[in-house]
């Protein structure tokens, strides 16, 4: 899985505007088979900071929905909304590999170290000599 991290810096006047942009785009990107996981907009005190972020099962899938830029009419529609208004003044896009709840559970079944196992290898300098507490 590859999450595709978006960093905006919006015109705070325009917020109505970059919501309906965030809508629509959450939308195409679950019908192109992605995980919208949202938008994430300012809340309190003065803030041009937005975030969203998105998941495909590969950077195959990413870039198989990517390549639908300016080509497909519900892209360019939504695009349109962005340009149109003005609301994103800049954006920046970031690739990571998200480590998620569900994935603790997973960790929680990896065998640890077990109890009565085989001596400890002697360290280099040991000698095979017994030590002090040996």
């Amino acid at each position: 899985m590859i999450t595709c991290v978006v960093r905006y810096t919006i015109d705070p006047r325009k917020i109505e505007a970059f919501e309906r942009f965030g809508r629509r785009w959450m939308e195409l990107v679950r019908a192109r088979g992605g995980t919208h996981h949202g938008y994430f907009l300012p809340a309190e005190g003065a803030s041009d900071e937005a975030l969203a972020l998105f998941s495909f099962p590969s950077l195959a899938a990413y870039e198989e929905y990517r390549g639908l830029f300016g080509r497909d009419p519900e892209f360019v529609e939504a695009d349109r909304i962005r340009d149109d208004s003005g609301c994103v003044l800049r954006h920046e896009r970031t690739f990571m590999r998200p480590l998620l709840p569900g994935d603790l559970a997973a960790a929680d079944t990896v065998p640890g170290p077990v109890s009565g196992g085989p001596e400890e290898t002697p360290r280099a300098g040991d000698r095979g000599l017994p030590g002090p507490g040996r």
